[in-house]
């Protein structure tokens, strides 16, 4: 048996040792939860149902981790990867897991999170399915080490539960054809000039609407979502499921005006204005707040080249960034829209929006745990209530999603 790292646990499985278990569940980190006399054990590309055989790595205080050895007895939902490289590559977790399965598992988790931190019970609408369940990410980011003896070896993602070590990945089955087909090619322009490169590296491949693969993060994208055209910078953030969009920010708009008794709208972390621009049609004003100047620029350049003349963008401060708009949009009247980064919003800007007091709050987050956090703060006290909960999968074959959670202010 190999020898153990310095720091592991010997309690209660030694290194590697061998255990046999049934699957019970799935955490939100896409691994199985299996359970064995009463102690958890996560066993990653095992499925719910499945009993099977696994190799453990590592002892927690209250749980251990293990390696799939083999399945023993295998899940009705359980379908062949797509990709060869799934299970070494880190970047998908669910290929082994048919799409309907994929969904369900997704809302349960969305329920779960929404009664462990948020403390409500809620109905959560099943998941909206993306279209495309392979082939639809229209931007990616390889990477590679720092070159040894001139040659560049390993360019892909890294691999599944290391740090360090990157698989080479020649195609990327959920990432679109054109980006696969630019790939193949920036592969063998990277290794042709190894010499050029002293350290690792970052490639970026990003779709853009006039039919191009752009490889520069400051050249200018395209992408067009319910007739809106946006440019931003290919580095820059901009969601990345395409076929989903339309579904997507049609929801979040529809919510937000809540059937036309809205008024006002204002876009939290606008960025170039994805949700603003899409919804401003359903509203007499709009505006889009946004800490960047430079994402400032590109939302008002967006809203100009589209005619879209009822939406204004601003730079707000973090300590006031409801300060230029409280004056103009009687909260009584306005919906807010937040799509924070994956750590949620910060408590400053919690304690804002619950001053600021619009009559509907519309969250989206990628991140649901970080969401049900702070829907625990805007529901304190009963400010808020909770009336829609719809998890959209932008990100199929993968433990990721987003989730669009709606509120409404007591007595509004």
């Amino acid at each position: 048996m190999p020898r153990p790292p310095r720091n592991f646990q010997p309690q209660p499985f030694a290194y590697h040792e061998e255990i046999e278990l049934t699957i019970d569940s799935q955490s939100n980190l896409g691994h199985g939860i299996g359970r064995l006399d009463g102690w958890v054990v996560f066993v990653a590309f095992s499925l719910p149902g499945e009993k099977v055989r696994a190799r453990v790595y590592r002892n927690a205080p209250n749980y251990s981790e293990a390696d799939l050895v083999a399945v023993l007895e295998p899940s009705p939902d359980r379908v062949e990867p797509v990709c060869p490289l799934f299970g070494d590559c880190g970047g998908c977790q669910y290929q082994n897991f048919a799409y309907s399965a994929q969904l369900d598992w997704k809302r349960r988790q969305v329920a779960e999170l929404l009664e462990h931190l948020a403390g409500i019970v809620f109905p959560v609408d099943p998941v909206v399915p993306s279209p495309a369940e392979f082939g639809y990410r229209s931007k990616i980011t390889p990477h590679f080490q720092r070159p040894r003896d001139g040659r560049i070896e390993a360019i892909g993602f890294l691999k599944h539960g290391r740090r360090q070590q990157v698989t080479d990945v020649p195609r990327c089955p959920i990432a679109s054809e054109s980006i696969n087909a630019r790939l193949e090619k920036l592969r063998a322009e990277v290794r042709a000039n190894a010499l050029s490169f002293q350290k690792g590296a970052t490639l970026l491949l990003r779709d853009s609407a006039d039919g191009s693969v752009v490889t520069d993060a400051t050249a200018v994208c395209e992408e067009v979502v319910n007739g809106v055209r946006f440019e931003f910078p290919a580095g820059e953030f901009f969601q990345n499921n395409p076929h989903i969009l339309p579904a997507f920010t049609g929801h979040v708009a529809a919510e937000a005006s809540a059937g036309g008794r809205m008024r006002h709208l204002v876009d939290a972390y606008c960025g170039s204005g994805l949700f603003c621009l899409t919804a401003a049609e359903h509203f007499e004003q709009a505006a889009g707040i946004e800490i960047s100047a430079a994402a400032v620029d590109w939302a008002r350049r967006n809203a100009e080249n589209n005619g879209i003349a009822n939406c204004r963008f601003v730079g707000g401060e973090a300590h006031a960034i409801f300060a230029e708009i409280e004056n103009a949009f009687p909260p009584a009247e306005t919906a807010v829209v937040i799509d924070p980064p994956r750590k949620g919003g910060t408590p400053e800007f919690l304690d804002q929006l619950r001053r600021f007091g619009p009559a509907r709050v519309v969250y989206v987050s990628c991140n649901p745990a970080t969401q049900m956090r702070d829907l625990k703060t805007l529901t304190a006290d009963g400010l808020y209530r909770l009336t829609r909960v719809r998890p959209f999968d932008l990100f199929p074959q993968t433990r990721h999603l987003e989730c669009v959670v709606t509120l409404e202010k007591s007595g509004a």
